[in-house]
């Protein structure tokens, strides 16, 4: 039995669906751990492209239990269109659970979220408009709703009592926006406890000790990545949780002595959405070539993503801060077509000259760095029928083989496409 944990180590979309999904097949208990339907997730299978959002994305092996932990946040309206979509897809949902812990999105959390988005004049951190942030703000608050409350007219009413004036004058007097009732409130949790009640595992305390005492595999997936950690991201550029690898043990219910190893996931390059600092982008023809041949748009959003090289400086980091054992890079058939692929190994500060080869947290300083590069030989060739390292062409591999020196870190797992079958696995999984 090996427990993992996959985590984004960029800025989140590297694809860790299909990563999740590949070891979801050997794991028996997969749990989703932070995070809410601000991430998005694609998984080809069988011919069909699965997208998700909330739901971790094993749902697709059959007998598996799929776990959304306490460390998420659920916006019900988005949770029952995803059910709903993979139920008209034939997937069998249920191995399904969610911890009533959970905390629940509710609507003014969405108006606060798209308000605050839609005003900001400076500043702008370029978020889903889901209600994501406001949602762990009530939560540290001490102000937010469990999915277990709704279940509980006793707590709910009572915690209304207390929640609804704080935030009616918060939307009234702050945001000027509408306040709600407590029946409307009332009338609203009566549906959500409709939407939930099929998943709620209110024994998940027994589900948790008996796959642990069984010597069950249990899969720890993430959202997002490294680089939009609260706490060790690109901050305020970030999102509202703990993507880091330490975040599993806090956002599943167990605790770090589960965990045996956690795979980084990252692409051959940098994608980024939203704003905030990114050193390696490319706003020229490079850049919308990247784009183009690797389909970089959001999943949630849309939103053409920005693209750039690979930048070893936060990957190192990515590596320290997140608990990295190995990597997995996905999308390097995005180069197939290059002659020339630059890896980023250090910053410039362009008012002094001086080279940064840790990441530099202070991000207001960033528009004064620049990308010292080195440059690698493309290997023109289609790799994406290859599934056996040693018949990557020598380019590949030495590419492959610098990035796992720079980083000093292994890549256990290559991919070459976004097929299942698509990959190459540097050792036995």
């Amino acid at each position: 039995m090996t427990n993992r944990v996959v985590v984004g180590a960029q800025w989140g979309d590297e694809g860790k669906a299909k990563i999740t999904d590949l070891l979801a097949e050997k794991a028996d208990l997969v749990i989703r751990y932070q995070g809410g339907c601000n991430a998005g997730h694609t998984v080809v299978a069988n011919n069909k492209t699965f997208k998700f959002h909330l739901i971790p994305s094993g749902i697709l092996y059959k007998g598996k239990i799929c776990f959304i932990g306490a460390g998420t946040v659920i916006l019900p309206e988005a949770f029952e269109s995803e059910i709903k979509g993979l139920i008209a897809e034939g997937v069998d949902v249920s191995g399904l659970k969610i911890n009533p812990l959970a905390s629940i999105t509710m609507p003014y959390h969405t108006e606060v979220d798209g308000y605050s988005e839609n005003n900001a004049t400076k500043g702008k951190i370029g978020t889903t408009k889901k209600g994501i942030g406001p949602t762990y703000t009530d939560k540290m608050a001490r102000i937010g709703l469990k999915i277990q409350d709704l279940y509980s007219p006793e707590a709910l009413n009572e915690k209304l009592d207390i929640i609804l004036p704080l935030k009616n004058k918060t939307l009234k007097e702050v945001y000027g926006l509408e306040p709600y009732s407590k029946e409307c409130i009332l009338s609203l949790c009566e549906k959500y406890a409709e939407i939930f009640k099929p998943y709620v595992c209110f024994d998940w305390q027994t589900v948790l000790e008996d796959a642990k005492r069984d010597n069950k595999a249990v899969l720890f997936e993430g959202a997002q990545g490294v680089m939009l950690d609260i706490d060790y991201g690109t901050y305020p550029f970030v999102t509202s949780s703990n993507p880091i690898g330490g975040g599993a043990a806090t956002g599943s219910g167990y605790g770090p002595k589960m965990i045996d190893e956690v795979i980084g996931v990252a692409k051959a390059y940098v994608t980024r959405v939203g704003e905030g600092p990114f050193v390696t982008e490319l706003k020229d023809e490079t850049g919308n070539k990247i784009r183009e041949i690797g389909h970089e748009f959001g999943v949630t959003t849309g939103r053409p993503r920005r693209c750039g090289w690979f930048d070893a400086v936060t990957m190192k980091y990515a590596v320290l801060v997140g608990g990295l054992t190995s990597i997995a890079l996905t999308k390097i058939d995005v180069f197939d077509s290059f002659d020339e692929i630059k890896v980023c190994t250090a910053y410039k500060d362009t008012r002094d000259g001086k080279i940064y080869k840790n990441y530099p947290t202070d991000v207001f300083i960033h528009k004064y760095l620049e990308p010292v590069y080195e440059t690698h030989k493309g290997w023109k060739q289609d790799i994406t029928g290859i599934t056996v390292y040693d018949k990557l062409p020598e380019n590949a591999k030495k590419y492959l083989e610098r990035l796992e020196e720079l980083l000093e870190t292994p890549i256990s797992i290559v991919s070459v496409g976004p097929d299942r079958e698509q990959t190459i696995f540097r050792k036995d999984i």
